[in-house]
């Protein structure tokens, strides 16, 4: 996802999903999805929650091959939910497939909350991390940060991804960013525009945007996502 995040002018509108017991859900911009998992009361909910957040179109599929064909007819969604651990197959490299097909956001949704498991879903190409033990107001959270063009972990895992991180190689390009980098960075993460950031820090958008160019060449990537997820993976920013 390279550039700013198109957002819609209007107010948003807050609804109650009751497929999460009664939770507000706030409805974002309209989008399209797909939700990957063998459990069919799992997916029944998340593709209600998802409809309940503006979801326009949600595709559903119990296993690897369900998943490939329905992406392979579709093309890329705007989102993919999934799981890791599929009846059919490992649902890492479902996402390293999906990634490389040009799906721009992907989330997991498992019940593994071991560091490792954390750490192999961003370096496949996720952009979210949520457990399936979490509360509805997490997940919808975590959903929400992502559509925004942010990169988000379960706050219970979080901890344990930077703590399983930093005992690893540094990232290239990682230990050369300056302090007010890693501060657009974090913003980046929270799914600010470039306009968002400069009045966080109070820069001009063109300060924010020498800024973002700077950090592309140091980490060897423009794609915002990625930015944001190698600096996560180095354990600077969670």
């Amino acid at each position: 996802m390279v550039g700013d995040d198109v957002r819609g002018q209007g107010p948003d509108v807050t609804i109650t999903d009751s497929a999460a017991n009664g939770v507000a859900v706030d409805r974002t911009e309209a989008f399209t999805a797909m939700v990957v998992d063998d459990h069919p009361l799992l997916r029944e909910s998340m593709v209600a929650r998802l409809k309940a957040m503006g979801a326009t179109e949600v595709l559903e599929a119990a296993s690897v091959a369900e998943a490939r064909a329905r992406a392979n007819v579709s093309g890329p969604r705007d989102l993919c939910i999934l799981d890791l651990s599929l009846p059919d197959g490992n649902g890492l490299d479902l996402l390293s497939e999906l990634r490389a097909a040009g799906w721009p956001r992907l989330v997991v949704l498992s019940a593994a909350d071991d560091p490792y498991s954390v750490r192999a879903a961003f370096v496949a190409g996720a952009q979210g991390y949520l457990l399936k033990s979490a509360s509805p107001a997490i997940v919808s959270d975590g959903v929400r940060r992502v559509l925004e063009g942010g990169v988000y972990a379960d706050p219970s895992v979080a901890s344990l991804l930077a703590a399983g991180l930093r005992g690893g190689p540094t990232e290239s390009g990682v230990s050369e960013l300056s302090a007010r980098e890693i501060e657009v960075l974090k913003l980046v993460a929270d799914g600010k525009s470039n306009k968002e950031i400069g009045e966080a820090l109070n820069l001009s958008a063109l300060t924010v945007k020498s800024h973002l160019a700077r950090i592309a060449r140091k980490l060897g990537t423009g794609d915002r996502a990625e930015m944001v997820a190698t600096v996560m993976r180095a354990g600077v920013i969670r």
